[in-house]
């Protein structure tokens, strides 16, 4: 029978299914941080219980971490408790733990690929949303809660129904200025922030076929924003490479018979899909959001709808353009701006950082605009200065930040001020995602750019 990249993935890890009920599911890596582990834990030393493979679960220390001063310690006590929380639970239990100042420390979305943890045809998760992300090599990667996480330490399974499957196809030509993260808000767009629901996704078409493998992970990072449980991507010549050689990726023979299995692991070409939508790549500009949602998003050139253009939910779709300061039919281009972050599990990958310099090089930073730099990991951050990037926007008036979630999420110190507006690489507008009052534009690395050097909304093709 011709089967899905998912169903391959998702069979093989099948302990038991139960009738009329979930699967039992088995956990190949298991990806922890600071702030939904330790109740987690608590849960483990109440029962007695103790971790069953502490050698596939690795611990980071990223969400409410500083992102300036980390040699220092960490000022909010709730925070600090949390990291202690983390490194000594860690340590406990035998899990290999990167806290602040240890090089390989960043965001757990980040540092996942980059030591080859995240591997074709496994399964993983996090309790956190994102997770989605590590689909980019063909595997299956969702968000779970705490009560999951206790459950994953304890058993390295997880009770979980399997979802129906979508295909979303993206062929033809990407315009010029067109990057993955406008790829995936325009398919936001779309669907609509509940498009996805009760689906998992597979990418497919020359576009994704195309991408690297940072930017086939922003757009699969962003399957959460369109209701899916998750997204992935059919691995091929360019996954191999990119794992090669890393740390935790297999070495030698065992690399021999790992690709001939992940070469396995694509779509069969008569297999049938839930629900399949085709995109033309050439109806794709870039995005930007306006309103309070990720699927609340139109290319820059283009004027805000109006209520009566959308189906139903006119009078919340009001409140959202309310609290953003916005009118129907606003033109973007021009709307000034106070703040600009690059950064999160998004888009802070080297690539985004060369795409941004790229932009602001020769030109300086807007002075009405505050802006954060925020590498997604040490390693990063190194690559940064060794190809010269940080000269470019040092030169530009830009200041490099450590590593850390940052400004996605205003759970630590980089926030957003009421009223403000800041254009932002990362997954999330909703009210007071980036700060209480905050007013999020979620946007590709070369819009924030432009941004940042005009002090305005700015179309990036203009800069290019």
């Amino acid at each position: 029978m011709s089967t899905t990249l998912f169903d391959k993935v998702w069979d093989s890890h099948v302990v038991r299914k139960i009738e009329d009920g979930p699967d039992v599911f088995f956990i190949d890596r298991h990806f922890i941080h600071e702030v939904t582990s330790p109740v987690a834990f608590l849960g483990l030393k109440e029962r007695g219980i103790s971790v069953l493979y502490p050698e596939r679960t690795f611990a980071t220390a990223d969400h409410n971490t500083p992102t300036i001063n980390q040699h220092l310690p960490v000022e909010d006590a709730l925070s600090a408790n949390q990291l202690k929380a983390l490194e000594d639970n860690a340590a406990e239990y035998g899990i290999s733990h990167w806290g602040l100042g240890h090089k390989k420390n960043g965001i757990v979305h980040v540092v996942g690929p980059e030591n080859g943890i995240t591997l074709p045809g496994a399964t993983i998760v996090c309790g956190d949303s994102h997770t989605s992300t590590h689909g980019a090599f063909g595997a299956i990667a969702f968000g779970i809660g705490t009560s999951e996480v206790e459950m994953v330490m304890a058993t390295q399974c997880i009770m979980q129904p399997k979802p129906k499957k979508m295909r979303i196809n993206v062929n033809g030509e990407l315009s010029k200025g067109v990057g993955p993260k406008d790829v995936a808000l325009y398919i936001i767009s779309q669907l609509t922030t509940s498009g996805g629901t009760g689906y998992f996704a597979e990418y497919a078409g020359n576009v994704f076929e195309d991408m690297s493998m940072e930017g086939r992970m922003t757009v699969c990072n962003l399957s959460i924003e369109m209701g899916a449980r998750g997204g992935m991507i059919a691995p091929d010549q360019k996954t191999f490479d990119f794992l090669q050689g890393r740390l935790y990726a297999p070495k030698g023979e065992a690399w021999d018979k790992a690709v001939a299995y992940w070469k396995t692991l694509k779509t069969d070409a008569d297999a049938i899909f839930d629900k399949e939508l085709n995109i033309n790549a050439a109806d794709i500009e870039p995005m930007i959001t306006y309103g309070t949602n990720p699927g609340m998003g139109i290319g820059i050139s283009k004027n805000i709808p109006n209520a009566n253009q959308l189906e139903g939910g006119a009078e919340t779709y009001k409140k959202s353009l309310a609290y953003m300061g916005f009118e129907e039919n606003d033109v973007m281009i021009g709307k000034p701006i106070d703040f600009v972050f690059l950064g999160s599990c998004t888009n802070g990958r080297i690539e985004d950082f060369r795409a941004f310099t790229e932009i602001v090089k020769g030109r300086k930073k807007a002075d009405n605009v505050t802006a954060w730099l925020v590498p997604g990991s040490h390693v990063v951050e190194a690559q940064i200065k060794e190809e010269g990037l940080l000269d470019i926007l040092t030169e530009a008036g830009f200041v490099l930040r450590q590593p850390g979630c940052s400004a996605c999420l205003a759970m630590n110190d980089d926030k957003v001020p009421a009223g403000k507006y800041a254009v932002s690489t990362s997954n999330r507008n909703f009210e007071g995602r980036q700060g209480p009052g905050s007013r999020t534009l979620l946007a590709s690395p070369i819009m924030a750019a432009a941004a940042a050097v005009r002090g305005v909304l700015t179309d990036p093709r203009d800069l290019m």
